[in-house]
C-alpha cells in the first residue's frame, strides 16, 4: 500500500486593513522569508509578533538562533504559496 502526500500551502489573500504585522500574525508558526531595508534576507518560522517587534525562530543557515526584527525595517514579506 502507498500514500502519497501532496503539501499545498495556504493561498495569499491581502486585505485592504493589512499591515506588516497582520500579515506575519496570520503567519505565526510557518516559514517566511523577510526581507529588510538593506535588502537583506532571513528565513525561518515566525514565533511571535509583539507590536513593532517579529521573532523569527530556525533562522536558515542559522538554525540554532532567533532573530528579533523591528517591522518598521521589513521591506517585504515573502510567503511559499504553493
Amino acid at each position: 500500500m502507498s500514500l502519497s502526500v501532496t503539501a499545498t500551502a495556504d493561498p495569499l489573500v491581502l486585505n485592504p486593513e493589512d499591515t506588516i504585522e497582520k500579515v506575519l500574525i496570520a503567519q505565526k508558526g510557518k516559514k517566511v522569508t523577510i526581507r529588510l531595508g538593506s535588502g537583506e534576507d532571513l528565513s525561518g518560522t515566525v514565533k511571535d509578533v509583539n507590536g513593532s517587534l517579529v521573532q523569527l525562530s530556525g533562522l536558515s543557515g542559522k538554525e540554532f538562533y532567533d532573530a528579533i526584527i523591528a517591522t518598521k525595517s521589513i521591506a517585504a514579506v515573502i510567503i511559499r504559496t504553493q
